[in-house]
């Protein structure tokens, strides 16, 4: 018995890492059921039709930790040989031979399928909003493949090399909203619910799988090439749909226009979901984001979902038409939707904008070189700061070396000759190479291979720019310097007596310094200068690094919480609160209607201020510390319910029901705000 199982179990690796070489999945049905959802239960049933392309006597399925699973080969086999991870599929296969097989399954998923809401005992079932109109929690469930983890919940093949055309249909209560990748070809009433069939006409990679089910409205706008564009939302959220999905269709238009081939799928969608695990994912035809990117028109001046946007658009063209064959080459997918979505970016927000991006990005990478954590652009195990940022910035110098002709076309043609298929580097160096006539083995070298940052050759690109060019020399160069006479006075022909014109980093850069040289001749000028601009950036630059306020600055200073900015408004109101105590009254008076984020930033500050002034409005002070303390509840997202733990922590006031919330904050799916609610729980013990 234990030889058999040491047989398997080499048999079964051999061929997790060779599958690809045997057996070619083509296509794949799924119908896909839920059971008891306070349980997390999901079932169905799957319909895979392969090729074999070598003889041989086994292949299997990747299956986590499934309940049930077994399957009928070819109508006439049964079989549930499976081990855990894999459902094992005997038979004396031939080259060149078609099977289908039906696998049935049940389970109850660990991960890669979330469900949020179903077990609240705080869900108010009427609606969506608490006693004061705050949105609360949402009965949802959506997926996050992320690379190899839809086997959790559909037996899949979590081998990327492996592209199937995917056909979904879902069954489901009918006042909800299911959306998954493809086009809704039809929708029809079953035993009591709605089933929706959704059909896929190209193939993808299995961790592209994605499913969202919620309450939603959608927007439905066309691109240029008449691509539908469905532009979900919360429906409370009405008023935010404009701000959010502000540049789609151009972002849309852009990229189809720059990369010179079609979009490759039938429509794109885009659905924000609650306490998403990142910022996005590009899921084939579908993205499902963080809805704390779903935003009003003030949060649009700090916070937008433009970025995020083209990024995740990018990638349906570096990701998943085009995919990476392992995470050596990880750079196609995050490096290509870095670089095109900061060319979206550029269309929209124009050169200055571009070129502080690229200076910001060139900073971090110079930042992780100098302590050390530069790798290759070729290792598998490099950060996000290096695939994302580094891979965009090759993009821009391979452009520099070859230029925008070959460029363009070289990407074009990667495009269209690996379009559904699986890449390597050496493919896209391959043809640009072709098209331009080039040898790149130096470029190679230096960018992709070599660890060390060419920042010589940055710096060369930077300058270009008169802002960031700015931003270079200061760096190493005080920009407020002066020269005194032989009597230590002032020579005024050599102080700065007004702001540097130029877009607001250059400005905000200025300020920063300045900020730490109170004695400078002219510091209360320019700070002046700085109050009566009209750039929002530039006075929030203020609120930000001006932390201890003069006197005869209060006047000024005070303006700036009349600023459309969330972020300027919340600094304003804690350096002013913290600098004024005489006046705090009056701050928090002005500030008490505003919620700020969706993370409800400023609401959340003024909750914790109110309890720590003892002179405003006394009356209200429980009915402040029990909102603050219901924010820590399963029943918001994650990112109110930890500002709401820090507030509570920092005065001293996390009392047994924030203890109880933040316990079971240990337990979340998002790992980041589990692990910051591990590491407080703890510092509390």
């Amino acid at each position: 018995m234990n030889r058999f199982l040491f047989i398997l179990c080499f048999t079964v690796g051999f061929l997790h890492a060779q599958q690809t070489e045997y057996v070619d999945f083509k296509t794949a049905k799924a119908d896909i059921v839920f059971g008891n959802l306070s349980k997390k239960e999901v079932s169905g049933i799957v319909t895979y039709k392969f090729q074999i392309l070598k003889d041989v006597d086994s292949i299997f399925v990747d299956a986590y930790s499934f309940e049930k699973i077994e399957y009928i080969l070819d109508g006439k086999i049964n079989g549930n040989q499976y081990n855990g991870k894999q459902l094992i599929i005997k038979s004396s296969f031939k080259a060149n031979t078609n099977h289908k097989i039906d696998i049935v399954w049940k389970t109850n998923p660990r991960k890669a399928m979330y469900f949020k809401g179903w077990d609240s005992e705080d869900y108010v079932a009427s609606n969506d909003f608490d006693k004061n109109r705050n949105s609360i929690e949402k009965k949802q469930i959506w997926t996050q493949g992320q690379g190899k983890y839809t086997s959790n919940w559909l037996p899949s093949i979590d081998d990327m090399n492996d592209k199937i055309e995917f056909d979904l249909s879902i069954t489901f209560d009918k006042n909800y909203e299911v959306i998954t990748n493809g086009k809704l070809i039809k929708i029809e009433d079953y035993f009591g619910k709605t089933k929706w069939h959704y059909d896929m006409q190209q193939p993808m990679s299995s961790y592209l799988v994605a499913l969202a089910i919620g309450k939603y409205n959608k927007k439905v706008a066309y691109s240029k090439s008449g691509i539908p564009l469905e532009m979900y939302y919360y429906p409370e959220d009405t008023a935010k749909v404009e701000p959010t999905y502000r540049y789609t269709k151009q972002i849309f238009d852009f990229l189809e226009e720059e990369l010179s081939v079609p979009y490759p799928w039938q429509n794109y969608k885009q659905v924000p979901v609650k306490d998403f695990l990142y910022a996005g994912m590009e899921n084939t035809s579908t993205t499902i984001f963080a809805d704390s990117f779903v935003i009003d028109s003030i949060a649009f001046v700090d916070k937008n979902y433009v970025n995020v946007n083209a990024h995740e658009l990018a990638h349906q063209w570096f990701g998943d038409l085009v995919t990476e064959t392992s995470g050596t080459h990880h750079w196609l997918q995050e490096g290509f939707a870095t670089y095109y979505a900061l060319l979206a970016e550029r269309d929209i927000f124009g050169d200055d904008y571009y070129y502080w991006r690229l200076y910001e990005y060139a900073q971090d990478l110079l930042e992780q070189d100098e302590a050390g954590g530069s790798t290759s652009l070729l290792d598998s195990k490099s950060s996000s700061t290096t695939f994302y940022k580094k891979g965009a910035w090759v993009l821009l110098m391979l452009r520099e070396r070859v230029g925008d002709a070959a460029f363009k076309k070289g990407v074009k043609n990667y495009l269209e000759k690996y379009q559904f298929k699986n890449v390597e580097t050496d493919d896209f160096i391959r043809e640009v190479e072709k098209v331009s006539g080039a040898d790149l083995s130096a470029f190679v070298n230096t960018w992709l291979i070599e660890k060390k940052l060419p920042i010589k050759e940055i710096h060369s690109v930077l300058e270009k720019n008169d802002n960031t060019s700015f931003l270079i020399t200061i760096k190493d160069t005080p920009y407020l310097s002066y020269r005194t006479d032989d009597n230590n006075e002032y020579i005024p022909s050599s102080l700065v007596h007004e702001l540097p014109n130029g877009y607001y980093p250059i400005k905000k850069a200025v300020l920063e310094e300045l900020i730490h040289k109170p004695n400078y001749p002219t510091y209360k000028s320019l700070l002046l200068d700085g109050f009566q601009s009209k750039d929002i950036k530039v006075r929030q630059a203020i609120a930000q690094n001006l932390t201890e306020i003069p006197s005869e600055l209060k006047t000024e200073y005070e303006t700036l919480l009349d600023d459309k900015s969330y972020i300027t408004i919340e600094t304003a109101l804690f350096n002013l609160w913290k600098n004024f105590p005489q006046e705090r009254d009056t701050y928090l008076n002005k500030t008490k209607d505003i919620q700020g984020f969706s993370d409800k930033n400023i609401r959340i500050l003024w909750l914790a201020l109110t309890l720590i002034s003892p002179d405003f409005e006394d009356k209200n002070i429980r009915n402040a510390y029990n909102e603050l303390t219901d924010y820590t509840s399963s029943k918001y997202g994650f990112e109110i319910r930890q500002k709401a733990f820090q507030y509570l922590n920092q005065i001293q006031a996390c009392n047994d029901v924030c203890k109880e919330n933040l316990e079971q904050a240990t337990k979340h799916h998002n790992w980041r705000f589990s692990k910051f609610s591990k590491e407080m729980l703890k510092s509390m013990q």
